[in-house]
């Protein structure tokens, strides 16, 4: 069965405490969290709880997890997580070559070792970097999905796009690996330039009649609505929710 979340980094600049009860009313049951939410865990918790909101998936920084692993597994315990991912690599910390690529994958899976035996799904969430080919052609994601089979995907099929990538090859290539899907759109060229460039779900130029039963066919049952800058959060929230639920 699909389900649908919210990646409440998509309005980390707007009234968070207003907006939880919000995304509720317009039927959203779970959200994702990211790092800058679990400083204060426990009230921040006592705040889904009290919207009737489940964080089910998380965002943590490689960092975080390998310096103490005891308390991302005690927040995501907390929160009632099912996975743990990790998001980002900044630019400085990417690897040059595929080799390189393979070293950073090793280290992640090593990192993982201690979320999958706590009982949760382990994951990377890709952008387009992960995309791009290496010097011999391959690519990092494969990299990173290659080090070993307890490492799942969350993929960003916007990312993907943006990557001159096709989502759906990339669906059936990590089918039956995938732990999520951010669900997020890309505006037509030059359009939403207030907004970096992205658009509300079913409002930009993503193919969603080709992408949605390949993410079906792949077994991506959550599908995570998520928008890197929007500048109306429930505008966002509304049509990208009615959108998804359509799916």
């Amino acid at each position: 069965m699909t389900r649908l979340s919210f990646q409440l980094y998509s309005v980390r600049d707007f009234d968070l405490p207003a907006i939880l009860p919000q995304l509720v009313k317009i039927g959203l049951q779970e959200v994702e969290g990211y790092g800058g939410l679990y400083a204060d865990a426990d009230n921040f918790q006592q705040q889904l709880a009290e919207s009737g909101l489940r964080m089910s998936t998380g965002h943590f920084d490689l960092a975080m997890l390998r310096d103490d692993p005891g308390e991302v597994i005690r927040i995501a315990s907390l929160m009632n997580m099912e996975s743990v991912i990790i998001p980002f690599l900044t630019p400085e910390d990417r690897p040059t070559d595929f080799t390189g690529w393979q070293a950073f994958a090793a280290t992640l899976a090593e990192a993982g070792k201690p979320v999958i035996d706590a009982g949760l799904s382990f994951g990377w969430h890709n952008h387009a970097f992960e995309f791009t080919a290496c010097e011999n052609g391959r690519y990092p994601i494969e990299a990173i999905m290659e080090a070993s089979d307890h490492i799942g995907l969350e993929i960003d099929l916007a990312w993907v796009h943006v990557a001159g990538e096709d989502p759906v090859t990339w669906l059936e290539t990590y089918a039956g690996r995938l732990l999520a899907a951010h669900v997020k759109d890309c505006a037509p060229d030059g359009e939403c330039a207030d907004e970096d460039g992205w658009a509300d779900v079913g409002h930009g130029v993503m193919n969603w009649d080709k992408i949605v039963p390949a993410m079906r066919s792949a077994g991506a049952e959550l599908m995570v609505l998520e928008h890197d800058n929007p500048s109306d959060a429930m505008r966002f929230a509304t049509r990208s929710f009615t959108t998804a639920s359509a799916f």
